[in-house]
């Protein structure tokens, strides 16, 4: 049987102002591509399928790209399984998993056989088997979401904590429990191939520069060193940074996209691994993933830096790029210098410019040389940051500031 492991899509992400639906669909694509290429039978999918910040019209029009771009895999047999992570709406994803039981009840037993050419979204704990298509034998998966209280505290006692702290280490040992007790099911073979899927940061792992949207104090970190005695492959999700853990067949993939200015480095991909009757044949390969570069500009002196970076970034349509920007009023006109940038990295994500000799933005109006009012200068400065979101919504973060603002003068 042959899978491809993959994690953290965060499908309808945004990036400051950039919507990163396109990037992220493009990944998806390559990845059904493999799929076809590399003859796979199994996807699965390790978590934070779709981002907190998707709205409901962009996860309904996500689903239906899912449906036209893994139509092929399914109707030739191949099988999607996924599970929750934290950033996947709870709600939502349990609404999914409701109506997809309708369609397939057997899911919702431990240890059932379920058959092939579906996909299958874990809410909750949960333990299936697959056969392979070709030789017949049986492949034992559990699926671990991302622990929260809701998912794996179960009764008021598990409910009642008094500090996060307190929280986690109950999540832990649930998360542990949990576990457990599939492996001590009566259905569970532990002579069998079995795979574990899990969205959950696992001790001793490297965060790396980048956090997305992760804080470590609050995190759940679950220990992990006997989890590659127990499966023949651990793919795991959550942490954006390849890398595997105590065995070669325990991996976080890693995001199918550079997600944030922490990930500019990573070489982002799936990971590609064969389980045979027996367990795992060979060594888990990596096929990589083209993503998209994010890098950090920083403008010193505009007359001179807007040229050379005219001729560094002849092609940088595509970057998402970090401008940190300082002009001496006076002798550069701010409008001029966003404009001719706004034109070299037309998506820009995020900018900040401070006048040489101020501490913060500062506009001057060339007609009238004199510096414009503090409100002003907010108000301005919001409307150009939010120039490429929707109308209302802008209109209503406007509001709220000349609220607030007026509330400072008075």
């Amino acid at each position: 049987m042959r899978i491809l492991h993959t994690a953290d899509w965060h499908l309808g992400d945004r990036l400051g102002r950039i919507d990163r639906t396109d990037d992220l669909r493009k990944a998806v694509e390559r990845v059904a591509d493999y799929c076809k290429q590399e003859n796979v039978d199994v996807l699965l999918v390790a978590g934070d399928l779709f981002s907190e910040l998707a709205r409901p019209d962009g996860l309904r029009e996500t689903i239906r790209h899912w449906q036209s771009v893994f139509s092929p895999f399914l109707e030739s047999g191949g099988t999607i399984l996924t599970l929750t992570g934290n950033h996947d709406n709870e709600n939502f994803c349990q609404t999914l998993v409701s109506a997809m039981s309708l369609a397939s009840p057997t899911v919702g037993k431990p240890g059932e056989t379920v058959p092939p050419g579906r996909l299958y979204l874990a809410a909750d704990p949960t333990f299936i088997r697959l056969e392979d298509r070709m030789r017949g034998f049986p492949v034992q998966f559990v699926l671990m979401p991302y622990p929260t209280p809701h998912r794996f505290l179960r009764g008021e006692t598990g409910l009642k904590y008094g500090s996060p702290e307190e929280k986690n280490a109950l999540l832990v040992s649930a998360w542990a429990d949990a576990l457990r007790e599939i492996r001590a099911h009566p259905k569970y073979d532990l002579k069998a191939p079995s795979v574990l899927g899990a969205h959950v940061h696992v001790h001793g792992s490297t965060i790396g520069p980048s956090l997305f949207r992760i804080t470590v104090e609050e995190d759940v970190v679950v220990e992990g060193a006997e989890l590659p005695n127990q499966f023949d492959y651990v793919a795991l999700g959550h942490i954006h940074k390849p890398q595997w853990l105590g065995a070669e067949h325990m991996r976080y993939c890693g995001s199918i996209e550079r997600l944030d200015l922490g990930e500019q480095a990573d070489q982002k991909g799936v990971i590609l691994v064969d389980i045979g009757p027996d367990g795992r044949n060979g060594e888990p390969v990596v096929l990589p993933l083209q993503a998209t570069p994010i890098y950090e500009v920083v403008v010193l002196d505009p007359a001179e830096d807007i040229p050379r970076l005219r001729a560094e970034y002849p092609s940088a349509n595509n970057d998402l790029v970090n401008l940190q920007i300082r002009y001496t009023a006076g002798k550069d006109q701010l409008e001029d210098v966003l404009r001719d940038l706004d034109k070299i990295f037309p998506r820009w994500y995020a900018r900040d410019w401070k006048e040489t000799g101020a501490l913060g933005p500062t506009l001057v109006s060339p007609a009238t040389g004199g510096g414009k009012g503090f409100g002003e200068t907010v108000h301005e400065y919001l409307t150009q940051e939010l120039i490429q979101h929707d109308e209302a919504e802008r209109d209503a973060i406007l509001k709220i500031a000349d609220g607030l603002l007026k509330e400072m003068e008075s």
